[in-house]
């Protein structure tokens, strides 16, 4: 496992916190796709600025990006030796949404760009909301077609909590 590609089925699955904790473990690189996206006060990089950011990542031997951001999937899956998709249930990723919103608020957390500080709005949550169901089918297929990307890449699907730290927990006795 030296170039990891941590995916979610939503907002607050804890992509972020996972990816650092691996990170830890691994002495990898970390590499949240939010900070490149979002410029300073949420304003979007271009597309052409966000995947050329990713290709530069990806052209190192190590690295951990999570984030899901499906336009440029194939930047990161093509260079991925290991794709790792967390999904839990849509009531705790709306309960970690809030949580990390009460938790940071007036501040800009360190997976985001500089000058975005922590927000929830009508938007973001109605997108939590609508997207929950079809993107944990979608993602199904997704995980698929990345295995036929190459032959040696490892999809790994964690969907609990426990099967979550069970995993880093193991992964760390390897490390030892």
């Amino acid at each position: 496992m030296n170039r990891i590609m941590v995916l979610g089925v939503s907002a607050g699955v804890g992509k972020s916190t996972f990816a650092r904790q691996q990170g830890k473990i691994l002495n990898i690189d970390v590499y949240h796709l939010d900070y490149y996206f979002w410029k300073p006060n949420w304003v979007q990089a271009s597309i052409e600025e966000f995947s050329d950011s990713q290709r530069k990542i990806v052209a190192h031997d190590q690295w951990i990006i999570e984030g899901n951001y499906a336009p440029t999937y194939d930047i990161r899956a093509e260079k991925a030796d290991t794709i790792i998709y967390l999904e839990l249930p849509l009531r705790i990723c709306l309960y970690r949404v809030f949580k990390r919103f009460f938790m940071n608020v007036g501040k800009s957390r360190p997976d985001m760009g500089e000058g975005c500080k922590e927000k929830i709005d009508y938007e973001f949550l109605k997108f939590i909301w609508t997207t929950y169901h079809p993107r944990k089918k979608k993602m199904a297929e997704r995980l698929r077609d990345f295995q036929q990307i190459g032959p040696h890449k490892t999809v790994i699907m964690l969907k609990s909590k426990q099967e979550i730290q069970d995993f880093l927990k193991e992964m760390g006795k390897k490390i030892d």
